[in-house]
């Protein structure tokens, strides 16, 4: 690939990096531009066919719906508990737990973000992690930040195992060449070699994340705006990150990728949480926000007010309170696990199929029956018997989910059809001479061959890459995984270190999901915060970068059996976290 081709295919990017990360522009103004940068190069210099773009637009909107959908539910359910007074017994049961901010973030964002990915993932664990930790007390900018951070270790075997099983399947399934260079292993044997080997990546990186969580939050939420401070619970943080990775590996190397992020949350709580009560590994000092009077404006969202902590609300017992995420936990589970449900709620019967749009390959689906948004929007219904809720309290909650949905529509339904058309930007005719592959694969091809020599090391990159792009791990996976097995091959990888680099593509596509945009517009709308994904993608940069840069180095380290490897891997979180310390104040 030319420099130019390679300069032109990341124009959009650095499009959306520019005016949202540095000039501080708001999601929608920043991925209008965008988009119009998106297909301007589609049309006049890849030669995508009109109507490519045209169905690749629509085909986005109808993706933003969906995610709004998602959005509005989840609202939904926070106005719900709200109105009924639920949330004051939720948050007067974590605080039994634990008053510590870092703790409280460790269970709910961490552990209980995992649980819900491993049952829904596609941006769940923020729809319903983000309003509760916001419910606790926590600036709403701090609530978007945490839950996105975790989304990364268990985004991997998301909605049951959904990146691996439909992902990387579909990228390296039905190819002559890997069937051909696997053998005598079938493909269903070198998918579970990959599942392995992205749950070892994912547990040797990812056990330091509720660490880094509880640095940033001090650094970015704390009076002293100390990373150092968030480092005290070093003790607590390991152990949780432990108490979730171990099981998690284990699942994944002797069961498979359905059940690892489920099973590895599940466990984590179970031993987290009494943990907690007896406060063993907690602090000795305790964490809490400053008083919300010194609050910067920029941390809170619409929602963000007294209303949360008043007193005079109904009391109910923790379990009666917390019932409604557990109705949601469990049907989710229920709808991916029982095949013959799963099979009528994404059959023909119930799902709307738009074919072949404007005459090209690219169909829409929708889903509503499937959609965590149904559910969350059922249970809230089920609040009003639960918590014998008045129908105008219902009403209002309703009304305000709507009037934040209507703010948080514009950015969405900018961001999502411009990735679409980014991701189906190959010329027309792909046997002319001249024509060019999509953007994200004349991006990914340019850094195969600068970067051939340290591969592993990019490898992740090219993951996180397509995540930000398309907002999940899914389709970075489909995009990439057969790019990735082919360039193993051609450094002379084997079949046992080729599985390596297609789980490095895996890891990276996981914690690309941190800076994802239309990411991080549904968490933020979730909490009512609008016009500030800027700022949050800066934060978040952070430790997605530790993520990538982290895997590579033990990728490397895990395919070349190199030392030197070894020790850049051992020494570079101590690096980071030193670095870490210095900024900020010092605690």
């Amino acid at each position: 690939m030319s420099i130019l081709n390679t300069l032109l295919a990341l124009a959009p990017i650095i499009t959306v990096f520019f005016l949202l990360v540095i000039l501080k522009l708001s999601a929608k103004v920043s991925m209008a531009a965008a988009y119009v940068v998106t297909a301007l190069l589609a049309l006049l210099f890849w030669q995508a066919s009109p109507a490519v773009v045209a169905a690749a637009t629509v085909n986005g909107i109808i993706v933003s719906l969906t995610i709004l959908y998602i959005v509005f539910g989840a609202i939904l359910m926070l106005n719900t508990l709200k109105e009924s007074g639920a949330i004051h017994s939720i948050r007067q049961g974590f605080m039994d737990i634990s008053p510590d901010r870092r703790v409280q973030m460790i269970i709910v964002a961490w552990l209980f973000g995992s649980l819900v990915e491993g049952s829904s993932g596609f941006g769940t664990p923020s729809a319903v992690g983000a309003p509760l930790l916001l419910a606790l007390g926590f600036p709403a900018m701090a609530s978007v930040m945490s839950v996105l951070i975790i989304q990364s270790t268990p985004v991997s075997f998301g909605a049951v195992g959904t990146p691996l099983l439909v992902g990387v399947w579909s990228g390296i399934s039905n190819k002559e060449d890997v069937t051909a260079a696997i053998a005598p292993q079938t493909v269903e044997q070198y998918l579970l070699q990959i599942t392995g080997n992205v749950g070892l990546l994912h547990a040797l990186v990812g056990f330091l994340i509720p660490l880094i969580l509880c640095g940033m939050l001090t650094r970015f939420y704390g009076e002293k705006r100390s990373f150092a401070e968030g480092l005290k619970a070093w003790k607590f943080a390991i152990f949780a990150g432990i108490a979730f990775t171990v099981p998690y590996y284990l699942v994944a190397r002797f069961m498979g990728p359905e059940f690892p992020s489920l099973v590895g949350g599940f466990i984590g709580l179970l031993l987290v949480v009494p943990a907690a009560k007896r406060g063993w590994f907690v602090p000795k000092e305790t964490f809490d926000f400053p008083p919300r009077e010194r609050w910067e404006s920029r941390w809170a969202g619409i929602f963000d007010g007294k209303h949360m902590d008043d007193d005079d609300t109904p009391s109910f017992s923790v379990f009666r309170a917390f019932s409604p995420y557990i109705i949601v936990i469990g049907l989710l589970i229920l709808t991916r696990v029982i095949q013959p449900l799963k099979a009528f709620l994404t059959g023909d019967m119930t799902t709307i199929t738009l074919a072949n749009l404007f005459g090209t390959p690219i169909t829409s689906k929708v889903q509503f029956g499937y959609s965590p948004g149904t559910i969350l929007i059922l249970v809230a219904i089920a609040c009003i018997f639960i918590f014998k809720m008045d129908i105008n309290r219902f009403k209002r909650g309703w009304g305000d989910a709507g009037k934040t949905l209507i703010s948080a529509a514009p950015a969405l339904f900018l961001a999502v059809p411009m990735v679409q058309v980014f991701i189906n930007s190959q010329s027309g005719d792909m046997s002319a001479a001249g024509a060019l592959p999509a953007m994200p694969m004349v991006l990914a091809q340019s850094a195969a061959h600068w970067f051939s020599g340290v591969w592993p090391n990019i490898s992740p990159a090219i993951g996180a890459l397509g995540a930000f792009i398309a907002g999940s791990n899914t389709i970075s996976n489909m995009m990439f995984s057969y790019f990735q097995f082919s360039t193993a091959q051609q450094i002379g990888l084997n079949t046992d270190l080729s599985s390596f680099v297609v789980a490095l593509q895996a890891i990276g596509g996981a914690a690309g999901n941190m800076i994802s945009v239309h990411n991080v517009v549904a968490a933020a709308a979730v909490v009512g915060l609008l016009n500030r994904e800027g700022e949050i993608i800066r934060q978040t940069l952070i430790p997605m970068s530790y993520y990538i840069l982290q895997a590579g180095f033990i990728g490397q380290a895990l395919i070349t059996g190199n030392i030197i490897w070894w020790g850049v891997a051992i020494a570079f979180p101590l690096i980071f976290f030193g670095i870490m310390s210095l900024t900020g104040k010092k605690a």
